[in-house]
């Protein structure tokens, strides 16, 4: 990777999505956040951006009713992986032809055609179309997709599960991790008192719990805790969680505005 800046920024499921109505795209927010996207690439266009996205409720009803994360070990099982993977690959493709409407150059790089895992470890992904989609002025685009998995059969793995494996290569300078929780809480679930800093090595256990909707990967515990340990072993990277659903949030947080929670 060169000198220039690059961000990881994933727009989360419940942000997309209306998490608790199956297959539900909120279109007019997805394009107002690729608005965002857009006028932040324009002022600048050679910041680096990898961007990926979370389910909602398009991957997560049909993995929770599979039980796909656990492994594939029947053809009702390999039934449910395809069905999970066209869920995903719908919504992916939401994405893309909103993007395409704003000139803003996505290409995809589906998980379930380019990553082996066993036991939900990555064994085996080639990067360099990634990184070569970066020289060429391009947004590559990755999501919460099955894999196949040399020990299980077959499994999922979440937007972040990308990110932690894609940052040990790519070393971001930051990862923004884009919901419509406003950060994280030290009184969760009353969400009365927002910490605008979490250190890498704090403690965040005392503070969360898991998803309030169905997320079969892991709710705001397994995310802050993947991403303060990704911070201790990537000194220098910083991770902002942050709710991108008031008007040109997600533009501000891209513009490096301090809104939500910073772990570093």
């Amino acid at each position: 990777m060169s000198d220039q800046s690059l961000t990881f920024l994933k727009l989360g499921g419940s942000l997309i999505t209306d998490k608790d109505q199956p297959e539900t795209a909120l279109i007019d927010q997805i394009k107002n956040l690729l608005s965002q996207i857009a006028a932040w690439r324009m002022a600048d266009p050679s910041q680096r951006l990898l961007l990926g996205h979370g389910s909602g409720s398009f991957g997560h009803h049909a993995a929770s009713k599979h039980g796909t994360r656990q492994g594939v070990r029947s053809l009702e099982d390999a039934l449910g992986y395809q069905q999970v993977w066209y869920s995903a690959r719908s919504l992916n493709q939401i994405l893309i032809n909103q993007a395409q409407a704003l000139n803003l150059p996505l290409i995809a790089f589906p998980p379930s055609a380019s990553i082996t895992t066993k036991n939900r470890e990555i064994q085996v992904w080639n990067l360099q179309p990634i990184i070569r989609s970066f020289e060429m002025g391009l947004i590559p685009l990755v999501y919460g997709d099955v894999v196949p998995d040399l020990t299980l059969g077959g499994t999922i793995l979440s937007t972040e599960e990308l990110f932690i494996y894609l940052a040990r290569s790519l070393q971001p300078d930051r990862i923004l991790l884009a919901g419509r929780i406003e950060g994280v809480y030290a009184d969760f679930p009353f969400n009365q008192q927002l910490l605008p800093h979490l250190p890498a090595h704090s403690n965040s256990s005392q503070y969360l719990q898991g998803s309030a909707s169905q997320d079969v990967t892991g709710g705001m515990l397994t995310k802050v805790q993947s991403m303060q340990a990704l911070c201790r072993e990537l000194p220098g990277l910083s991770v902002q969680i942050f709710s991108a659903v008031s008007p040109g949030a997600l533009k501000l947080a891209l513009d490096g505005g301090t809104l939500g929670t910073i772990i570093n």
